[in-house]
């Protein structure tokens, strides 16, 4: 029984027990499950109960998510709304399943940004951002009565804390529960929230740890410190480290260790994994690790993968971990042992020593409360230490010799730490809080959207957060210069309804949605810079994909990707040729990534600058990642193959979801076209097959009548379809996937790139010989046409759409316009499907 199905009756019971009773059924349910409140817990729980906020300040493993459960029951009895909230999105559909399986799908929601589900939903559980925006956007009448910050100490960051910030804010009505194992004095806070709230706000903290923690500082190489660790039964470690990259070469590493797992184990492992689609490069290595009980986990996996990995693992099933310090951020793999490969981190700026803060928060997951009688936390010494130790161990005690020991040191320039390093991590207390409020045009439109005087919302946001008078000066002149590149950019003109901030009427276009794309900070200056183009150019419809992809964050790996491969082809070039080497490589310093429109842009945004001086904080990202593949005809797949990014599938899938929803949302009606819309339904129907995970396994909990918040209903479904979510359902999709997948072989064949085509179709019984195909054709014409033209529909032909497999005749364009030479294949609706990506079921050149 889900604890939504015990909430008791009050329309019979008198108002002065009403409490009572709440508490006595949620004590009942979890007397139920074997669980005993921790006295803390039950302080806080009652805390909230007496509709006081709470600041949950106690240790990692001390149960604060049972009470954030007890909050939104408490909530939920009341017939009120509550929001959890969560750092990242992997942690909030992490909490999503969790809600689902306490208080039963039909009751919770879940809003990331990419992905909407039960949107109407009394408990909803979203990333800080979402409900910062809807406090923006709807202020004290917000409905939203409760909200549990999970993680809070993400208050201080820099790029995200003014999220964190927000709704205490702009909430008046709403009650706190805000958690976290590292705040610090947080006085300041208790007093802030109860200014603004009129509640009391009750700090529960701690210090001990229902779990005690041993730390320890060792010499040994990482590979025997895991092997040591096994053999003492400390497992499951988690191994940590601070990159992708060497996150999963030591997973691979670490399969030369005997003995990880049973036979017992790997039997259940293969039963756990029966069924799992591991569709990518990545998928497909992850899968032989899991089945030697080795996880993966971090930030460039795909979210599937990561479910899985968090999903085995709360199984017991996986001995070992490697993965990122993502581990501190409350994602809830059960673990008995920690080890860390350093202590220092590269932060997007400069390598430098873990804060105190980061350590605790990464060191607190080790040991599990009802399981483990101790944690362990290990932390590997740096390289050259180890090093130094091993040859003091061949030497003995020898004085004389230790002596003539060269001892060896850290590289130049390479930020190193030492056991007092360590000593000190372990003793520090958290840093203190400190506010990271910043305005942006997303604030800005948000409060101008609000109903009511927009002067006043906006004087209160910006004198009223918990900045200093001269910070807060700092923000007001750039809110005054914002405004202005609004109001020069056409998105807010004058008007008889609301107050700008100096007092004047001003009023927004058109009404915005409420997921408006305009977060991104440059959306003003794209929707100026699409007047730019040139709607009779032929390349018009990927034009306006550069503008937008040009103001969406960098995906770095795959440019870097991209440059690497630019390059690559350009040296390859220049060898042919006879270059110098130094020639060589002075000529591909000058190639980086793809950047169509790179001069009219800059142009267009220096230009811009001029009236709007915001601008400048901002940096243009000229990029054509989406673009490459829509010119390539590029699956997924394909884009990960080409590029070598299968560590990073995860980043590819954001970075697609991104320019897809911006695109989806920003657009003006009047700059948007066919070709345009064909590619946004496309973009989204490749983006749900790759990983659907999140909407797959709600609809899979909550059953057919769920209101998942999806496009599936207004589809127009292939003939025979029976699964809604299947890639052949959406007709639309799928029509424009064959036609780029045909049109990819083209490409591909126009090139020469022999090898890539029989790779691409390596899954027939008979794969054609595309070698003798090439000289047949360039025997006879000089070049392969694959502009725009020879895309139309002369030269690519389906019939038999009223079945499950499609004939398509894909004609090349040639010189003479014999049209002569053509692939002919047949599309396997149900294998598609099976794959997720199109598939043929034969394929054939004629000449």
């Amino acid at each position: 029984m889900n604890l939504s199905q015990m909430l008791p009756d009050l329309a019979e019971v008198p108002e002065s027990v009403v409490d009572e009773v709440i508490w006595d059924t949620f004590v009942s349910w979890t007397t139920q499950r074997g669980i005993v409140l921790y006295p803390a817990q039950e302080e806080a729980a009652l805390g909230i109960l007496a509709g006081d906020n709470v600041i949950l300040a106690t240790p990692t493993g001390s149960g604060k998510s049972m009470v954030a459960n007890a909050a939104h029951f408490i909530a939920l009895s009341r017939g009120q709304r509550s929001f959890y909230t969560a750092p990242i999105k992997a942690l909030v559909s992490e909490k999503f399943f969790a809600l689902c399986e306490i208080f039963g799908p039909e009751n919770v929601g879940m809003m990331t940004g990419d992905a909407t589900v039960n949107g109407k939903a009394p408990i909803i559980a979203a990333t800080a951002e979402i409900v910062a925006n809807i406090a923006l956007r709807d202020g004290a009448e917000a409905d939203i009565d409760q909200v549990v910050m999970d993680e809070f100490h993400y208050y201080s960051d820099p790029e995200r804390g003014w999220a964190w910030q927000v709704p205490l804010l702009e909430l008046p009505r709403a009650q706190f529960l805000l958690m976290s194992a590292t705040l610090g004095d947080t006085t300041w806070l208790e007093e802030d929230l109860t200014r603004r709230t009129g509640r009391v706000t009750t700090l529960v903290a701690g210090t001990t740890r229902p779990v005690p923690l041993d730390f320890s500082y060792v010499f040994s190489p990482v590979h025997e410190t895991v092997e040591a660790i096994l053999k003492e039964g400390k497992a499951p470690v988690y191994v940590v480290h601070f990159s992708q990259r060497e996150a999963s070469e030591r997973a691979q590493a670490l399969t030369s260790l005997s003995g990880i797992i049973t036979k017992e184990d790997k039997a259940a492992l293969a039963t756990a994994l029966a069924g799992f689609r591991f569709t990518t490069a990545f998928g497909r290595d992850l899968s032989k690790l899991l089945r030697r009980g080795i996880g993966v986990h971090h930030a460039g996996m795909l979210p599937k993968y990561r479910r899985l990995v968090e999903n085995l693992a709360q199984k017991g099933l996986l001995k070992i971990i490697c993965g990122t310090d993502t581990l501190g951020v409350g994602i809830n793999v059960p673990i008995r042992t920690v080890l860390m490969t350093g202590l220092a981190k590269y932060d997007g700026t400069r390598e430098r020593i873990l804060k105190s803060r980061e350590f605790h928060q990464i060191a607190g997951r080790a040991g599990r409360a009802g399981y483990d009688t101790e944690g362990t936390v290990i932390v590997e010494a740096p390289e050259y230490e180890i090093e130094n130790a091993k040859a003091r161990r061949r030497l003995g005690n020898d004085p004389a010799r230790l002596k003539r020991l060269r001892k060896k040191s850290p590289r130049e320039g390479e930020v190193s730490w030492s056991e007092k390093t360590f000593a000190r991590l372990t003793q520090a207390e958290p840093e203190e809080l400190t506010s990271q409020f910043r305005v942006s045009n997303s604030m800005l439109l948000n409060v101008l959207a609000r109903h009511g005087n927009g002067y006043e919302h906006l004087r209160h946001l910006l004198r009223d957060n918990h900045d200093t008078r001269s910070k807060q000066n700092q923000e007001i002149l750039q809110a005054i210069s914002l405004f202005r590149g609004l109001v020069n950019s056409g998105v807010v003109q004058k008007s008889t309804k609301g107050l700008d901030i100096y007092g004047r009427p001003y009023h927004l276009v058109r009404a915005l949605p409420r997921d408006f794309a305009l977060n991104q900070p440059l959306g003003p200056f794209a929707l100026a810079a699409l007047s730019l183009l040139d709607p009779e150019s032929e390349s018009y419809t990927l034009d306006v994909v550069s503008v937008f992809e040009a103001i969406v964050d960098d995906p770095r790996q795959i440019l870097i990707a991209q440059q690497k491969a630019a390059r690559g082809e350009e040296i390859a070039a220049l060898k042919a040729e006879g270059v110098d080497y130094t020639e060589r490589m002075a000529i591909v310093e000058e190639i980086t990534w793809l950047k169509p429109l790179e001069e009219l842009l800059e142009q267009a945004y220096d230009t811009f600058a001029e009236t709007n001086a915001w601008v400048k904080d901002f940096q243009l990202r000229p990029k054509a990642v989406v673009r490459d593949m829509l010119e390539k005809s590029m699956t997924f797949s394909d884009l990960i193959a080409t590029y070598g990014l299968a560590r990073s599938e995860g980043v590819v899938l954001r970075y697609l979801t991104d320019v897809w929803r911006t695109l989806k949302q920003s657009v003006p009606d009047e700059y948007n076209t066919p070709e345009l819309e064909d590619i946004v339904v496309w973009l989204g129907e490749l983006i749900r097959q790759v990983d659907s995970s999140l909407v797959d396994e709600w609809a899979q909990m909550a059953g057919e009548d769920s209101p998942i918040s999806q496009a599936d209903l207004d589809r127009e479904l292939a003939f025979g379809v029976e699964d809604p979510s299947a890639l052949t359902a959406n007709r639309r999709a799928f029509c424009i996937m064959v036609r780029n997948y045909f049109f990819r072989l083209v490409q591909l064949f126009a090139l020469e790139k022999e090898d890539r085509l029989a790779q691409l179709v390596d899954y027939l019984d008979e794969v054609p010989d595309f070698g003798a195909a090439l000289d047949d054709y360039f025997e006879e014409y000089d070049d392969v046409d694959t502009g725009p033209a020879a895309r139309g529909p002369e030269y690519f032909r389906v019939s038999g759409q009223d079945s499950r497999r499609w004939s398509v005749r894909q004609i090349f364009k040639d010189p003479r316009g014999d049209n002569s030479f053509a692939l002919v294949g047949t599309v396997d609706l149900d294998a598609s499907d099976e794959e997720g990506e199109v598939r043929l079921s034969e394929l054939h050149l004629e000449s």
